[in-house]
């Protein structure tokens, strides 16, 4: 560092710049700081400067140039190692700052930037000069390009002028040959409006003819068509009717067979049972045993009623399955979600179903479980337990409808057992003529064995 007789520092740091850095030494000064900014540690650099130490030195003075040129300015000791890095690396330079003699061959601008980071005496003059330096290249490079702009502008324009000539010439040829061409078009059209005018005459009589014939062919048309209409509508309600009684008379037959030859069975095993159960002799009975009286020792009909069944007994419901052509129908998800409703819905059916399957195994009756179609995401894939069938509700259908369409298509007299709490269900199925058994009372017969 060069220092003054007197003791003061006389680097250039008490000379002050008293305008604005121009900007082509800025750019120069920006990137000595960039190239001298990568030989720095972290803790050299200000704090400012830091979040940029590993960027590349193009990258660092596009997104830290502002940055680093304040850094410059207001940071002395950081300007001052960036000083030593471009005496490293530009040594001859800035000894020629240094000495007072700037190179004379060297550019201006890199002139002013070396001075302004080192600061020499007289930097300010050095900046100042390259300013106007560069401000009198850039109005004599302006002025140059001015005048070569407004030699090709005029060049231009005299091109343009002797096209526009030769344009107008040919342009003021076309227009007589248009003039004459429109003249004999004129003739030719007018000549053609005539023929037109009489043309147009014979046309709106021949329109006018033709008209009436097509007005009366389409009311011919629409009196056949709607004649065709008739008589098809006609024939599909026939066709229709008589599909409907062929249908009709085909599913008559086979429902009806079906629930006579159940009923038939249905009295008959009954009257078997009552036969084996009564063990009554053909002839023993006689008419004085039908009158109701109460014989001595024999229980009254209160000693009976005392002997009647809860209706939470599943004593009930064994003899209920007990009785000839028992049918047994399941609301599943009521009797799994009064059970166990914990559980899944996938494990409650698996668990019902096989409940069901050991039941319908140990009574013989006809099982049928009904499981509620809107409860499932995705179709089941389930192999029904032997002895019991399977159903799920159609999508707009209720597994409680579905149960009523099952007690609906059994034949009156069947006795048909009805498995729910639902009491919607009970009331409904009850009505029908078959016999609601409470859920808790099914779970109880599982949990006896």
């Amino acid at each position: 560092m060069v220092e003054t007789t007197g003791g003061e520092p006389d680097d250039g740091t008490a000379e002050v710049l008293d305008r604005p850095l121009p900007d082509g030494v800025r750019r120069r000064v920006v990137q000595i700081v960039s190239d001298g900014f990568g030989g720095l540690t972290v803790s050299e650099l200000p704090a400012q400067l830091r979040q940029y130490a590993r960027f590349a030195p193009n990258r660092r003075a596009k997104f830290a140039g502002n940055a680093m040129a304040t850094a410059l300015e207001t940071d002395p000791l950081f300007r001052q190692r960036i000083a030593e890095k471009l005496r490293e690396t530009q040594p001859e330079l800035v000894g020629a700052l240094d000495s007072g003699a700037p190179p004379p061959a060297a550019d201006p601008l890199d002139v002013a930037a070396a001075a302004y980071v080192v600061r020499p005496p007289g930097w300010v003059k050095l900046v100042t000069a390259a300013g106007e330096e560069a401000l009198r290249a850039d109005a004599e490079r302006a002025d140059e390009e001015s005048r070569v702009e407004l030699d090709r502008l005029r060049a231009e324009l005299a091109e343009a002028r002797g096209q526009t000539r030769a344009e107008t010439e040919r342009l003021r040829t076309e227009l007589e040959s248009a003039r004459k061409e429109a003249e004999s078009l004129h003739r030719k059209l007018r000549g053609a409006l005539s023929d037109v005018k009489r043309g147009e005459a014979a046309l709106r009589k021949l329109q006018a003819e033709t008209d009436g014939a097509r007005a009366e062919s389409q009311a011919q048309v629409s009196a056949a068509e709607s004649e065709t209409r008739r008589l098809k509508a006609r024939l599909a309600e026939a066709e229709a009717a008589l599909e409907a009684t062929r249908k009709a008379a085909r599913e008559g037959r086979s429902v009806e067979d079906m629930r006579v030859r159940l009923l038939l069975d249905t009295v008959l095993e009954a009257a078997q049972g009552l036969r084996r159960e009564l063990a009554l002799p053909p002839v023993s009975v006689r008419p004085a045993e039908t009158v109701e009286a109460v014989e001595p020792g024999r229980m009254t009909p209160k000693d009976i009623a005392t002997r009647a069944l809860s209706e939470n007994d599943p004593a009930i419901l064994d003899q209920l399955l007990a009785l000839p052509q028992a049918h047994l129908v399941v609301d599943g998800y009521n009797v799994t979600k009064t059970g166990y409703p914990q559980m899944p819905l996938e494990k409650q059916r698996l668990r019902l179903l096989g409940q069901l399957s050991q039941l319908a195994a140990q009574t013989g009756a006809e099982v049928t479980c009904v499981f509620d179609g809107a409860e499932l995401a995705a179709p089941v894939l389930l192999a029904p337990p032997r002895g019991v069938r399977v159903l799920f509700s159609k999508p707009g259908i209720t597994a409680d409808e579905l149960i009523r369409q099952l007690v609906r298509a059994e034949p009156p007299g069947r006795p048909v057992i009805v498995v729910s709490t639902d009491r919607e269900v009970a009331d409904g199925i009850a009505k029908a003529g078959a016999r609601p058994v409470a859920s808790v009372v099914l779970l109880k017969r599982f949990s006896r064995g």
